[in-house]
């Protein structure tokens, strides 16, 4: 099965469960087992490969430009992560069907649980860092769905932000790293970094990058000082915290680290950070288990001290400890999942997860209590379990490193960490199951149906017989995993039987075990001076970081954003100024190569209307009539200037969109006051004329020395030029821009002005439904009205000058590609015609003559367009790639025909629907007072009695 399929699948299988909820419970749950049962056995198709050495890849270039490609590749370490994510996925779903209630939506958890392992999957599979990143940042977020199920309850609302923020927070750092050690290698493909692991440690940025990356892994991973987050995340259904620590989640921050090993390791500065924080995170996270009540908050901090422990034996650095750290990933994977289940079946059926309320269940409970008590021994490392192989492993791992010239130092802070590992395993034992029965349970304990305890069942047949026959069950994972882990070096030497011999790591272990059993007899007196210790909370100290940094947030956008524009853009344009000045100052200028031109008498008198109108602007700006007329002097001055420089089509632009925009705001003006309010002091101005004036000169002196200099190296100006007759069958560039070269922009840009005009036409109908429209339909004008409101010789000329515009807006669409026009230029003509007749007839007239709806106009022209780009696939080639040929039809001449004629199209509808929509929404209650009244009847007759009444209540 493809690998592509594989990372797919549960993305696909994510809908199924939340769509036959309704179809019950078991149909749900199977849709979920069946898409994890499907992509494992697409896994397990690629075993006899992966087991050969074989390296399974899939590879798509997505974004080739920017490095980013959805390559997949399946190694010995994507398999064991992958089977795990898989294979207990499937235990966890089948769990988690007799374990939630029917209360509990069902279909909601299975989406989510599927969405979260289809993001573990892509983690593991992928061989393309920036696509990791982007599945990475996918388990924070599905994994606080997950966490935050029970939204019901505030620590199940709590644990999901808290474990957002820090894993969050920690991707954001990874992100970084990962952007650094791919721009040192050249190459975003993790196939490529893992080759080249002399280059990233020689690099001055290999200390930054791998800081960064640790801190990702770290968070993820729940290493001290982030350790906090994942004992809150409990608050999450037992199938979801099972599922949590043994495959998923925390052990991506592992894997990271394990895929990462053969390039950044082998340094003073990775063993360091990396063993030391596993190590400490070991000790911290055994010896507050011991003394906790809650039978998850155990769980959960003994798995902090595991992921601890295996992150120390990734820090060691050596072949032999990486070998040993993918070997407990295993065991740990195994006794973890059955723990949470067992506990989750003593929390579902005695109704409380207090140790000191609970006791004596091997009587009542007896197929949980050998599930358990087996997962437990197998934690504290008791032969002949699995747990016990990996742990005399780690022992001896330890024995060989030297930290800080001290042989002694590891060895013996990882012993205190496995006396106090090995007792908090024999208390969930005795604690729970021995001791006599109780009469005072919550519930009445019993056995679960065989659907809550099959899963762990399975589990713990799985670590009896691994620690048994290691070798035969797991012996070629391991091999292949740690193969992968270490770069495809040779394997060290190791062993996996039970039996070494009298050795160090031995008799650490038989001084761990009977430690521990001392501990276990004197928890109760070190339980009270535990208690009466002084210890900082994490989840205090978390709430006052979270409450510190919300109140600078406040102070901050509360101090800055007070509502006023004139202070946002005096902010933004001070910033920038001080920006460019300080990039003028300590930057390099080179000699001018450009002579100018001297100015004729028309471009200075020109230059002084633009000026002089700009002035007016912003001294009469209040006024917004005069200001709208001043804007339209400015525009007109700017289309003459396109066009005294050779820029006819831009030139063309300007001045139609300067029409129809003037009309536009016009009526616009119709719903607003007639001044504009004055708000600012003369302080105030004075400092905006300040600052105005410097940006102002400093953008003049930008494009100055921009024009007299040539540049060093080639424009894009200068390959549209060369490019725009032989790759887009075009001599007018500007026009080949629009429809070929920059034809996506064009494509977004016409929807974006199709959905302006829809929400133009929405305001309206929302104002005009309220006592706005009373108020246009009867307010009195301020000034003498034309008695005429429709004069005959208007309206003969529109008429008249109807078709001919119509006319001219064929002309220009149909010579834009060779000749200044296009579809732009001839929509808006075209509209300016229509916008003529709605002037000189009313908009009663016009509308009752108006045929199509405009709204179809700007749905038919984004869809042609669209059509027209995806015509190009059918040529296998992408997305709005134009083509263009020469056709011969007697008795015509030869003439060209293009494809971007078809899009061109598009845009023509495009604008002329969107300005009428404007335009009708906009003029609806626009014209003259006195006859509002008569013309509101032919606009909607279903009004009318409305009308009336809104009249007597003015």
């Amino acid at each position: 099965m493809s690998l592509f399929l594989i990372a797919a699948l549960p993305f696909l299988g994510a809908v199924f469960p939340a769509l036959l909820i309704r179809a019950g419970r078991n149909a749900s749950s199977a849709s979920a087992g069946a898409t994890t049962f499907l992509a494992l056995l697409g896994l397990l198709v690629n075993a006899p490969a992966v087991f050969r050495g074989e390296v399974v890849t899939a590879r798509f270039d997505w974004l080739p430009g920017l490095g980013l490609n959805a390559n997949f590749y399946l190694d010995g370490l994507g398999f064991l992560f992958a089977g795990m994510i898989l294979g207990i996925g499937l235990l966890i779903i089948l769990y988690a069907r007799f374990y939630l209630s029917r209360e509990d939506p069902m279909g909601q958890f299975y989406t989510y649980l599927l969405l979260f392992q289809g993001a573990m999957v892509g983690i593991v599979l992928s061989d393309n860092i920036l696509l990791l990143l982007i599945f990475w940042e996918l388990t924070s977020l599905s994994s606080f769905l997950l966490i935050g199920y029970w939204k019901h309850l505030p620590a199940g609302r709590q644990g999901a932000r808290m474990a957002l923020a820090v894993t969050g927070s920690g991707g954001l750092a990874m992100i970084a790293g990962m952007l650094i050690l791919g721009n040192i290698v050249g190459s975003y493909d993790l196939t490529v970094i893992l080759q080249n692991k002399d280059l990233i440690q020689a690099s001055p940025y290999y200390l930054p990058a791998l800081i960064l990356i640790l801190i990702g892994a770290f968070t993820k991973s729940a290493q001290f000082p982030f350790h906090f987050w994942l004992p809150h995340a409990m608050a999450a259904p037992t199938p979801v915290s099972a599922y949590l620590h043994s495959a998923t989640m925390v052990k991506a921050g592992l894997f990271l680290m394990a895929r990462m090993w053969p390039v950044l390791a082998g340094t003073d500065a990775w063993f360091y950070i990396v063993a030391t924080t596993g190590l400490i995170t070991m000790v911290l996270g055994a010896v507050i288990a011991l003394f906790k009540d809650d039978l998850k908050a155990l769980l959960a901090f003994s798995t902090v001290s595991h992921l601890g422990l295996i992150t120390m034996l990734l820090g060691f650095g050596t072949k032999f400890a990486a070998v040993v750290a993918v070997f407990h990933i295993i065991n740990h994977a195994t006794f973890k999942a059955a723990l949470f289940m067992s506990a989750g079946i003593v929390d579902h059926e005695t109704h409380t997860r207090d140790i000191k309320r609970l006791g004596g269940l091997r009587h009542l409970m007896p197929v949980t209590f050998i599930i358990a008590t087996v997962a437990s021994l197998s934690m504290a490392g008791i032969p002949p379990l699995n747990g016990f192989l990996s742990k005399e492993m780690m022992l001896d791992a330890a024995t060989q490193t030297t930290w800080l010239s001290s042989p002694y130092l590891v060895p013996g802070v990882v012993l205190v960490a496995a006396l106090f590992s090995a007792a908090y395993s024999f208390r969930y034992i005795a604690h729970v199951f021995l001791g006599p029965v109780r009469d005072d349970y919550p519930a009445k304990p019993h056995d679960p149906g065989v659907g809550m305890w099959l899963a762990p069942a399975f589990l713990v047949t799985l670590v009896v017989l691994i620690g048994l026959f290691s070798n035969a069950i797991v012996g070629p994972l391991v091999a292949v995993a740690s193969g992968a882990v270490i770069g495809g070096e040779k394997l060290p030497y190791y062993s996996l039987k039970i039996w070494h011999g009298f050795n160090t790591a031995l008799y650490m272990s038989i001084v761990a075990t009977i430690g521990a059993v001392i501990l276990l007899a004197m928890h109760g007196r070190l339980e009270r001076i535990w208690n009466a210790l002084p210890r900082p909370e994490a989840k205090v100290i978390f709430d006052a970081v979270i409450g510190a940094l919300t109140a600078l947030s406040r102070k901050i956008t509360e101090g800055l954003h007070n509502r006023s524009m004139a202070r946002y853009s005096a902010i933004f344009v001070v910033f920038v100024v001080s920006l460019a000045g300080y990039a003028y100052y300590t930057g390099t200028d080179s000699v001018p190569t450009r002579i100018g031109i001297e100015a004729g008498v028309m471009p200075i008198i020109g230059w002084i209307c633009l000026m002089g109108a700009t002035i007016c602007l912003v001294v009469f700006h209040h006024n917004r009539f005069v200001s709208l007329v001043l804007v339209g002097v400015v525009g007109l001055i700017i289309s003459i200037g396109f066009n005294y420089l050779s820029a006819p089509d831009l030139a063309l632009t300007q001045i139609s969109v300067e029409v129809v925009t003037i009309i536009l705001l016009l009526l616009a003006l119709n719903f607003m006051p007639k001044e504009t309010p004055w708000e600012t002091t003369n302080e105030r101005r004075f400092r905006d004329v300040i600052i105005a004036g410097i940006s102002g000169l400093g953008v003049g002196g930008l494009i100055y020395a921009l024009m007299m200099r040539d540049f060093a190296f080639p424009t894009i100006s200068e390959f549209h030029l060369a490019n725009s007759y032989k790759g887009g069958g075009g001599t007018n560039v500007v026009n080949v821009i629009l429809v070929d070269f920059r034809g996506f922009d064009t494509f977004g840009e016409i929807i974006v002005l199709g959905i302006a005009a829809l929400v133009i036409y929405a305001l309206t109908e929302a104002v005009l439904g309220t006592r706005v429209r009373a108020y246009l339909l009867n307010r009195k004008p301020d000034m003498p009205q034309s008695g005429d409101a429709h004069p005959l010789m208007m309206v003969v000329v529109t008429r008249v000058m109807m078709p001919i515009a119509l006319m001219v807006a064929a002309y220009i669409f149909f010579r834009g590609h060779n000749l200044p026009g296009g579809g732009f230029i001839a929509g808006l003509i075209a509209a300016i015609a229509f916008i003529m007749q709605y002037m000189a007839s009313g908009f009663s007239w016009a509308a009752e003559r108006q045929k199509v709806f405009y709204h179809g106009i700007i749905g038919s022209g984004v869809l042609i367009a669209a059509v027209t780009g995806m015509g190009a696939w059918l040529n296998g080639k992408p997305f709005l790639t134009s083509d263009f040929g020469y056709i011969h039809w007697p008795p015509l001449e030869e003439f060209e025909w293009a494809t971007a004629m078809g899009f061109d199209l598009g845009v023509f509808l495009a604008v002329v629907g969107a300005v009428m929509l404007a335009l009708e929404s906009l003029s609806r209650f626009a014209w003259q007072p006195g006859i509002a009244s008569e013309h509101a009847m032919d606009i909607n007759p279903a009004r009318d009695d409305e009308d009336v009444q809104e009249k007597k209540e003015v």
